[in-house]
């Protein structure tokens, strides 16, 4: 399904005009910039989907819709977390809406899919959503495809340190989805856990997994001082009601898409055992930073009585941020796309931008984003459970702070190289 925001002036003309009497010369007004959104509307991340849209919205609002002289038409199309839909969708924004710019997708492996595609593209940029997949940018990066956001990896920086040093949990049971983000994220974990003595035990489920009863059961009985959970959507919420179910106690370490508002929104008795936990993150409810509150506030005026969240999501925020990456862009060449997008690609490349957080945001050599990443902790406050930042570790980079090559030294995340790696 395709929905479309345009707002077309209509000419209208002059019937009555006197004999002898010369119209004005029609004054010809630049085409629109075409923004194509590509998000999930369906399958277990469609509630962080319609809200990155959100943001979204408000954002192109607030400028008018209009940027450099231009105005920018926003074609919506829908994904559902598979690379191969993903895919399909991104190429009929490119071939039949005939876009020029493309902002999304918001999972890891569909990440990995526009990557590819947009190297075929002459003419054309892909900004990433929210998807966080490490090796999008990492690893054979396309120099048409640029991230404004941080990625899975990064999010989970000084996460590792503070559960072994601060906790004092020595073991840990992992739990999360077998595909690209979590990897990402697990990896991030584990390179510093692992690396100060920490000792981990790995369960893996297929993304749409709806039944944990088992791998609960075994997390459980297990020797484990506490449980990292990387899961989202509909995945996180059912692991959640079932951990709680079954009387889960361990302590619970999250990822950064599990504390955060898709999961905190939902009622149930998942929110038991989800207050207390610590994750890491790009963003959190309460960060002490007046660009973050009014941010907020914007977002709660425009949609909390129109099914928003207390606080924006972290897909909403990523999202939002790459589009700020846009924008500058835009603004810098004047809303000029012409050479093949050639100057916008650069004022992409050499953008320095502020974050919805407060925080810095500029590119590495791959297009990829260096910012800031919160340590947070899940507190109910006035009635209502919400993330709150306690840390602070500014300016991190894709190798979490190691020279690239030794980094890249240590392979890609996967289920069979989750970071646990000797110091």
């Amino acid at each position: 399904m395709t929905i479309r925001m345009t707002r077309r002036a209509a000419l209208l003309g002059g019937a009555g005009l006197a004999a002898g009497t010369l119209a004005a010369p029609a004054v010809a007004q630049p085409s629109p910039i075409r923004l194509g959104g590509l998000t999930t509307l369906e399958g277990p991340f469609a509630t962080g989907g319609q809200d990155a849209y959100r943001c979204v919205q408000m954002e192109l609002e607030r400028i008018n819709h209009t940027i450099g002289g231009r105005r920018i038409e926003f074609i919506r199309e829908s994904s559902n977390a598979q690379a191969d839909v993903a895919l399909a969708r991104a190429r009929k924004l490119i071939e039949q809406d005939n876009v020029d710019i493309i902002l999304g997708p918001l999972s890891g492996a569909e990440g990995i899919a526009l990557r590819d595609y947009s190297r075929t593209l002459t003419g054309k940029t892909i900004v990433n959503g929210s998807s966080g997949a490490s090796d999008t940018t990492l690893r054979n990066p396309s120099p048409n495809f640029f991230r404004f956001s941080t990625d899975g990896t990064q999010w989970m920086a000084g996460l590792g340190r503070h559960v072994f040093q601060q906790m004092g949990i020595r073991e840990v049971a992992v739990t999360a989805g077998d595909y690209a983000f979590p990897y990402a994220q697990v990896f991030g974990f584990n390179l510093e856990f692992c690396r100060l003595g920490g000792r981990v035990q790995h369960y893996w489920a297929p993304l749409g997994t709806t039944d944990f009863t088992s791998q609960i059961a075994q997390i459980n009985r297990s020797s484990a001082g506490a449980v990292v959970v990387v899961h989202g959507g509909t995945d996180g919420l059912a692991f959640m009601t079932q951990y709680a179910q079954a009387g889960g106690s361990k302590p619970l370490i999250g990822g950064s898409i599990m504390a955060d508002q898709t999961m905190l929104s939902a009622r149930g008795p998942h929110r038991r055992v989800m207050n207390g936990m610590i994750s890491g993150g790009p963003i959190a409810d309460v960060i002490d930073d007046p660009t973050w509150r009014e941010f907020v506030e914007r977002y709660r005026r425009r949609w909390l009585n129109e099914g928003g969240f207390q606080s924006p999501s972290i897909h909403a925020v990523n999202y939002a941020t790459n589009l700020h990456g846009i924008l500058h862009a835009l603004g810098a060449v004047n809303g000029d796309l012409s050479s093949n997008q050639a100057a916008f690609q650069r004022a992409l490349a050499a953008a320095e931008i502020t974050a919805p957080t407060g925080a810095a945001v500029k590119l590495d050599h791959n297009r990829q984003a260096i910012s800031d990443i919160f340590l947070n902790k899940i507190e109910e406050r006035q009635g209502n459970a919400q993330v709150v930042a306690f840390g602070r570790t500014q300016g991190v980079n894709q190798t979490l702070g190691m020279p690239e090559a030794q980094f890249l030294q240590l392979g890609a995340p996967s289920r069979d190289n989750a970071g646990c790696v000797a110091a």
